[in-house]
């Protein structure tokens, strides 16, 4: 695992846009029109920028999988930061839809603990190397990662198999919420 820097942006945009597509949470945020996955692009570069910000992106050494976490407690008010949310709204979500994705987002919110913890936002495998072990592989030193920092791992995925998955790796789910489709709620707690 190696951290992603800016040169490697683009392989992990195409990776989670292309991992993305068909997700029922990414397409409940994103706006659905005839640039849906322009806008899907809009919103996982919105991520890497606040993950590289505010977490870290991770990679796989052979450049197939990779994972945005991002630790909550160090999100800080920036200049930057504004001009990120600004634009993701314009340009992915739509003005019309702001406050169902504010009410999204404060509904899983809910469920974080206040302490610090690590925030599994995306991981994705390039679909020609899925069902390989790349990302189960990259899982475990994300897993390895926030052990060391003595951070429980929460993450919630819309994917009913992603949910076995998760589990086989020591997540447990926690709750889910019915958004006019289930979104699962894991927690990995060491």
């Amino acid at each position: 695992m190696k951290k992603a820097d800016h040169a490697l942006k683009p392989i992990v945009l195409d990776i989670l846009v292309k991992s993305f597509d068909s997700n029922p949470s990414v397409n409940h945020v994103v706006k659905q029109d005839h640039k849906r996955q322009q806008r899907i692009r809009v919103l996982m570069d919105y991520s890497f920028k606040v993950c590289s910000a505010f977490g870290d992106v991770w990679m796989s050494d052979d450049e197939q999988a990779c994972a945005l976490v991002l630790h909550p407690d160090k999100k800080r008010f920036s200049l930057n930061a504004i001009a990120w949310d600004i634009e993701f709204c314009f340009s992915c979500i739509g003005l019309t839809r702001i406050n169902i994705v504010l009410k999204r987002e404060s509904d899983v919110k809910a469920f974080h603990p206040t302490a610090p913890f690590t925030y599994l936002w995306f991981i994705g495998v390039n679909p020609s190397a899925q069902h390989q072990g790349i990302g189960s592989n990259l899982l475990k030193e994300v897993i390895q990662q926030s052990e060391n920092q003595k951070r429980p791992i929460y993450l919630e995925t819309s994917v009913k198999s992603n949910v076995v998955w998760y589990q086989k790796h020591g997540f447990e789910l926690f709750h889910t919420l019915n958004m006019g489709y289930t979104l699962s709620m894991l927690r990995r707690v060491s």
